[in-house]
């Protein structure tokens, strides 16, 4: 499997952590962002949507973070990263797409940019964005953990699809300066998940491309 993605993007990072919880190893292309290199007429080859991540496998290429993992899962269903029961998979995926589909592509780096250049907005009013839409998110999600027994992941004893997207999405609050003291459950979440060695060693700073 070839991954190509970036240290900090949150989507490349959740990637890291289902490889690193499947215990699967990867041949890892670095795409920085900074640079274009996803705007390249060769890595549109690959993903005409120029975002990382992009997984080669078999000759096919997958893109899509979530829709990468699920692969995973489908082909890898040992840990499994979903919930056998529906009801409860079906909570899960919901959690998931809050931050996949809801409050990361605010936050992803062609819409800050297009509110700098295209809408002249200083670092005042991209930290106005910024707050607002990631803490609405991780309020929406704070209120979905309190609905349910407390537990040392989102859902349950063992970590899954939920808090592969929770742990990313949280070290972008860190980020980007959002107070995340309103949310005691994601924050005890990521401490557990953090304590683990597949999230540790998916973390940013511990990338080779880390800059």
């Amino acid at each position: 499997m070839r991954f190509h993605g970036f240290f900090r993007s949150s989507s490349s990072y959740r990637c890291r952590i289902a490889f690193n919880l499947k215990r699967l190893s990867y041949a890892f292309v670095s795409t920085p962002l900074r640079e274009g290199a996803h705007r390249t007429a060769a890595f549109r080859a690959l993903n005409p949507q120029a975002l990382v991540p992009a997984l080669e496998d078999g000759g096919e290429v997958f893109t899509q973070s979530l829709a990468i993992i699920e692969w995973l899962d489908e082909t890898h269903p040992t840990p499994p990263l979903l919930p056998a029961d529906p009801a409860t998979r079906a909570h899960v995926r919901a959690f998931a797409q809050v931050i996949a589909c809801e409050v990361h592509p605010l936050q992803n780096l062609r819409v800050l940019d297009y509110l700098r250049q295209e809408l002249g907005q200083d670092d005042a009013g991209v930290n106005r964005w910024l707050t607002r839409w990631i803490g609405e998110g991780l309020a929406a999600c704070e209120a979905l953990l309190s609905r349910r027994p407390e537990s040392p992941f989102c859902f349950g004893e063992a970590p899954g699809l939920a808090d592969i997207c929770l742990v990313p999405q949280m070290f972008s609050a860190d980020r980007f300066g959002i107070d995340t003291a309103a949310f005691p459950r994601l924050r005890a979440v990521r401490i557990a998940c953090e304590a683990l060695p597949a999230f540790a060693e998916a973390a940013p700073g511990r990338q080779p491309d880390a800059a």
